[in-house]
């Protein structure tokens, strides 16, 4: 992050200075990761944002008929496009803790090199068109997509994935939000 951008100055929301809308909120994030990550306690400061992130998030996983694989390809591709550190970070443990995704298609999108499986590389491909265009993929490029597989519903899903992780990453950028220490540990470990 640039020291050059402006930081929100907001205190941290804990558990323990969390008002009576926020509470419910964190341990939400709690009971969900085990932890309450740096950016939910951020971007709860408004409780709206981290419900409407909260919600979207779990909309998208449930709804958007993509694998687990899938879906860390679409986070870490937008993640990625946005240079958001906190994000990447946590995606790369989630990718090796929760989806399972091959490290090597994760690496690639991270290095901006050639994925591996070609239905993953597709969906990297479309999702970045989509971030590239602000929606407004070409014909060509939307029949591309949909001839490796992929429906019109996943079009959006990856509408909906954009749409949280632009909370997420914006969230963070403004904060300046610090990298978890569960996060960065698998960083120094596996980078």
């Amino acid at each position: 992050m640039s020291k050059n951008t402006f930081r929100i100055d907001l205190d941290l929301v804990t558990r323990e200075n969390a008002d009576e809308q926020q509470k419910p909120i964190l341990e939400r994030a709690k009971k969900a990761n085990g932890m309450i990550p740096n950016m939910y306690n951020n971007m709860v400061n408004l409780a709206g944002l981290q419900d409407a992130y909260d919600t979207g998030y779990a909309h998208f996983r449930k709804e958007a008929g993509f694998t687990p694989a899938g879906q860390e390809v679409i986070f870490v591709t937008v993640s990625i496009a946005n240079s958001c550190g906190h994000c990447i970070a946590a995606h790369r443990f989630l990718d090796d803790n929760v989806s399972k995704t091959p490290i090597e298609v994760t690496n690639a999108i991270r290095k901006g090199k050639e994925i591996p499986d070609a239905k993953l590389k597709a969906l990297s491909k479309f999702t970045r068109i989509m971030f590239d265009s602000p929606g407004n993929p070409t014909p060509e490029e939307a029949k591309a997509f949909l001839g490796t597989g992929y429906s019109q519903k996943n079009i959006l899903g990856i509408i909906l994935a954009l749409s949280v992780k632009t909370i997420s990453n914006y969230a963070n950028h403004i904060f300046h939000t610090e990298i978890d220490e569960a996060f960065s540990c698998r960083i120094l470990k596996k980078a």
